[in-house]
């Protein structure tokens, strides 16, 4: 067993680009305090993104003494590069998961994703976090991944599994939309936010729990014990602590195992307000690389896609103005009522997974150690089902569904 974890990057990985849509507003105020000393507490949270913010304010309601660290400040790396999607729609369709994993545990996944869209409603809701939350129905549009068959074969699998769900042809979807020649599947329950305002709200919450947020407390090493976890930070003191999470996005540290996750580019833009858009709905498509896109409250279009296997930050940042083009033309074909141009572009990194599961545990041979990795493109959803899945663990609690995604799946 390693006695210690070293977590630093094995490369100075940037985690986006540009300036995003949210970015035009000052960030939410946070009440934060460097760390000058030693500190004890029950749980130290390794990034105060949306996931570590949700895993923070999961475990002070439990009744637990938290400690929030980030390398940087609160809210300045994924979370601010986030589409803010919520869908409970995992990236690998049901009916694909069933043939690969069985119908048993892709069931179960798929129903615990939307659980936790549930519940992250429920609990913004009581606490009063509104974050421009609003419900929205989801356009999965025919693609090269599934055409018009495979939607259909989808919808059939989704209400067998209790979705519930609607096949729209493509002259409904013309009529509807305005997208010719493509046929669609019209799920109901989702959302969209303002990924910063959400992930600020829980950060709140969680301090006035009585939760510490630190920024500029850089992990550096990570030794775990019997009973004690040990963090020793960058500029010299240490957080005691009885379990530690990382809530790092895609920067996982060194041996932690990757469990068949991998990395990958994204790149998104975003209009001018604009009356255009057909629908308030998200939109998606069942391709690979697929485009994705929404509406904001004040009418602007995000729009994001091309996707591709993270190479490296100067790689990704410097194909930002051919990404962006290229998805502009792919939304003047798909809604050529609209004005396209980009006011704000932005690219960003993030974790995925052969099958479009998270994986939240214990990591291997580190105990009291856990970590989250793998979002895909349902980042805050699973980031709400790993502040559940850790929650139990952590609290003793326990989770029925944690084996599903632990690092030991065999999937």
């Amino acid at each position: 067993m390693p006695r210690v974890l070293i977590v630093a990057a094995p490369r100075n990985l940037k985690i986006r680009a540009g300036t995003s849509v949210w970015q035009r507003r000052r960030g939410p105020a946070l009440h934060m305090t460097a760390i000058r000393r030693d500190l004890t507490t029950d749980v130290v949270v390794v990034g105060a993104g949306v996931s570590g913010a949700l895993v923070a304010e999961s475990l002070v309601a439990a009744g637990l003494k938290v400690t929030i660290v980030d390398k940087a400040r609160p809210l300045a790396g994924a979370t601010t590069a986030s589409t803010a999607l919520l869908q409970y729609d995992l990236d690998v369709p049901l009916q694909q998961l069933i043939q690969r994993i069985g119908m048993d545990k892709a069931l179960r996944i798929w129903r615990r994703s939307r659980l936790a869209l549930d519940a992250l409603r429920q609990r913004s809701m009581h606490l009063g976090i509104k974050a421009q939350f609003e419900d929205r129905d989801s356009l999965y549009l025919e693609g090269n991944r599934l055409d018009g068959g495979g939607l259909e074969a989808e919808a059939h699998a989704r209400r067998s599994a209790g979705f519930e769900v609607q096949m729209l042809s493509r002259r409904q979807v013309a009529n509807r939309y305005g997208i010719v020649r493509r046929c669609g599947l019209l799920g109901f329950g989702n959302a969209s936010a303002e990924p910063r305002l959400l992930a600020a709200g829980f950060l709140r919450y969680a301090i006035d729990g009585g939760a510490t947020l630190h920024p500029n407390a850089k992990v550096l090493k990570v030794e775990p014990g019997k009973h004690w976890v040990l963090a020793q930070l960058e500029h010299g003191p240490t957080v005691k602590a009885r379990h530690l999470v990382f809530a790092t996005g895609y920067e996982i540290p060194q041996h932690v195992p990757a469990n068949r996750h991998s990395i990958a580019s994204t790149w998104v833009m975003a209009t001018r307000p604009q009356a255009g858009w057909p629908s308030s709905c998200l939109m998606w498509e069942a391709s690979d690389p697929y485009l994705y896109m929404r509406m904001t409250p004040e009418g602007r279009v995000i729009c994001g896609g091309e996707d591709e296997a993270f190479k490296d930050t100067q790689h990704r940042d410097e194909l930002l103005p051919t990404k962006i083009a290229a998805i502009q033309r792919k939304l003047a074909r798909l809604l050529p009522g609209i004005d396209t141009r980009a006011q704000y572009s932005w690219a960003g990194s993030f974790g995925s997974s052969p099958s479009g599961a998270p994986t939240i545990g214990t990591v291997p041979r580190m105990p009291r150690c856990y970590a989250v990795m793998g979002y895909g493109g349902n980042g805050i959803t699973f980031s709400m089902l790993a502040a559940q899945v850790l929650r139990g663990l952590i609290s003793g609690e326990g989770d029925v569904d944690a084996q599903l995604f632990s690092f030991n799946r065999k999937f």
